[in-house]
């Protein structure tokens, strides 16, 4: 018997800080699984993309950039298909307007885009619909069940969404998802901590991965200058405020080293301005955001990994430095211990806290063995426990179980 399609759906995709979304498809796919894509938003920075991923963004339903016309289209379509279906979806709609968001525009806009995704899904006999992040997304994906032909899941990642737990209405996400995808033993506890011990037998802990093949060891780097390098957006949660700190603590005990920022973001100019105060900036490199072809020639000359972050779930970039054997170091907070177990296959340092982190780091520039040791390490890790293709069989299977039960 031939396997009912799915849909992923995202608020943006293809996104370039998310890659491993795209990543997870692809797999899925590769599995046999027939998955359609659609994005609320259009990508941003297509041109950084790979010629993949652009090709993919072609493919991808995109739903505000749907004309009002084919706006009425859908909901014509969803209204005389399934009247009593479409006025249990107004319903949920209009109670949107005195609880979580508790505002008309955002209101109507869930409802107008899931009467777009309906007539989408019903075209491509989509049944089940799974949503990352559990974000405004998972709204749509709520009124689309209301209607009644579709059911959906949600991948939970944290852990910004457990600190707005009843404004994002997560405990009632949870409540109507056939499933949750728990990316860490630590997001799985944050969703029982707001569910019923009954549904606790739903939330499965599916983990991010990457493909070790894609990200095989990078040979040994033969820098001079021993370069440090850290992959993620500039933002607040990620505390790279605090490996500057750290890093010019180094600078000041005469510690030689590089610093190279991949990405971009919002703290991007505090952040350039930070360096300069501490005297940094010819021992600090911001290249603003790059596709994954640039950001993997950035891995091959690192000696270290160092994510400082402040709130994370389990971060793909820490796995990204595992796999190519680089050794990393980061912070004790939420799933990164479940990723990093301390002095075995890398460093932790106290959040927060630049002379841990200045500590962590000199530990590893003075021990070339001990580098070795760790990246070797590391990447048995993300091989036994962050391989996508061994965790995508497992989260292609609760897709299968859903669908064979509907």
């Amino acid at each position: 018997m031939t396997q009912k399609p799915i849909a992923y759906l995202c608020s943006e995709y293809p996104a370039i800080s998310h890659t491993f979304i795209y990543r997870e498809i692809e797999s899925l796919r590769k599995a046999g699984m027939t998955v359609h894509t659609a994005s609320i938003h259009r990508p941003k920075k297509l041109d950084l993309m790979t010629p993949a991923e652009q090709e993919e963004a072609a493919n991808t339903l995109v739903v505000l950039s749907q004309p009002a016309t084919a706006i009425i289209g859908a909901h014509l379509h969803c209204l005389t298909r399934n009247p009593g279906g479409y006025f249990r979806m107004a319903a949920e709609a209009f109670r949107l307007l005195f609880t979580g968001p508790k505002n008309l525009v955002k209101a109507a806009a869930y409802f107008a885009e899931a009467g777009i995704l309906l007539r989408w899904a019903h075209r491509h006999g989509i049944t089940h619909i799974h949503e990352h992040f559990g974000n405004p997304t998972a709204l749509v994906a709520m009124l689309m069940k209301r209607y009644g032909t579709v059911t959906f899941s949600i991948s939970v990642h944290g852990p910004d969404i457990f600190y707005t737990v009843d404004t994002a209405l997560l405990p009632d996400k949870v409540r109507e998802a056939s499933f949750v995808r728990c990316i860490s033993h630590y997001c799985r506890s944050q969703i029982m901590r707001i569910s019923e011990v009954e549904r606790w037998n739903r939330f499965h802990i599916v983990r991010c991965g990457i493909d070790p093949e894609l990200y095989a060891p990078r040979p040994e780097p033969a820098n001079a200058v021993p370069e440090l390098l850290c992959v993620g957006r500039l933002t607040p949660a990620k505390g790279q405020h605090i490996l500057i700190e750290a890093c010019a603590m180094l600078d000041k005990a005469g510690v030689p080293f590089h610093l190279t920022f991949v990405g971009d973001g919002p703290d991007r100019e505090s952040l350039q301005n930070y360096t300069r105060t501490n005297g940094l900036d010819r021992k600090v490199t911001f290249t603003g955001a790059l596709g994954q072809d640039k950001v993997r020639e950035h891995y091959d000359r690192a000696d270290i990994f160092v994510l400082a972050s402040f709130a994370e779930g389990v971060p793909v970039v820490l796995m990204e430095a595992m796999a190519k054997e680089i050794p990393v170091i980061s912070t004790r907070i939420t799933g990164i211990p479940e990723l990093i177990e301390h002095e075995q296959d890398g460093l932790l340092a106290m959040p927060g806290d630049p002379e841990d982190l200045a500590r962590q780091i000199r530990t590893l520039l003075e021990n070339p063995a001990l580098r070795r040791q760790f990246g070797k390490a590391g990447r048995q890790k993300v091989i036994a426990m962050y391989n996508q293709h061994q965790n995508n069989d497992l989260l292609a299977e609760h897709f299968k179980n859903e669908l064979n039960n509907a």
